[in-house]
């Protein structure tokens, strides 16, 4: 009885061994490395000319699109040593993990990108070419459309200083009828002076409506900011 369960036990750790080994290949291909590192190379491509099209920021960065490029081309790279061989992907996984990566991402659309890159680097390397190529154009597809369409208004911080309550209420009236709607940001009142920050969105004529608060009874400056939707108080 011992007999046979020491056999079962040894011949399903066989079983385990053999499938986890037969996963691993000592020798990879020129072809394959050339093809895996082809098709990571066109779809990062296609990232970077992606992003350089909905990019909507203030300053746009080419260094920070080149390494979407490189991300994914490296990441392609390293899933295929961990495929190549066991021990190498057990100290590949050692060896990343310690990695800590500072820079800061503000705009949670390079996030997107990066994680994008490095995902298909991990599909590609896999061998998963056509999963790979089809979701890149799915998703290139999908963020295309709702960034780039996303809103025809630009956000706009219009800051005004008026003498009183009443050229407060005034100004509150006009920029209603102006605009679809407003948000009141900062208000700061001092001794014969209201300050308020607010955000507006505007299709065109910026300089007409900046006039029109300004020629106000009562109001004695008014400014036009644009900027990209975040604001600190």
């Amino acid at each position: 009885m011992n007999t046979t369960t020491t056999n079962e036990s040894t011949n399903f750790s066989d079983i385990i061994k053999k499938s986890v080994m037969e996963n691993f290949v000592s020798d990879i291909s020129i072809s394959k490395i050339l093809i895996t590192l082809g098709i990571a190379f066109v779809i990062a491509l296609f990232i970077y000319l992606l992003y350089k099209r909905v990019f909507s920021g203030v300053l746009y960065s080419k260094s920070f699109n080149v390494s979407l490029i490189g991300m994914t081309m490296i990441t392609a790279t390293v899933i295929i040593a961990i495929n190549s061989n066991l021990v190498l992907s057990l100290g590949m996984v050692g060896a990343l993990s310690i990695v800590r990566f500072r820079t800061p991402i503000k705009d949670p659309t390079d996030l997107i990108f990066l994680f994008w890159a490095a995902a298909a680097g991990i599909v590609t390397g896999a061998g998963f070419y056509t999963l790979a190529v089809l979701s890149s154009v799915i998703i290139g597809l999908i963020l295309f459309f709702f960034i780039k369409k996303a809103t025809v208004d630009t956000p706009y911080l219009l800051v005004i200083n008026c003498d009183n309550d009443s050229s407060e209420q005034e100004i509150h009236k006009t920029i209603t009828s102006v605009v679809k709607r407003y948000n009141v940001k900062q208000k700061t009142v001092s001794p014969g002076n209201i300050e308020l920050t607010l955000e507006v969105r505007l299709q065109d004529e910026e300089g007409r409506f900046v006039n029109q608060i300004s020629e106000m009874h009562g109001v004695k400056n008014a400014v036009l900011i644009s900027y990209n939707g975040d604001y600190v108080s």
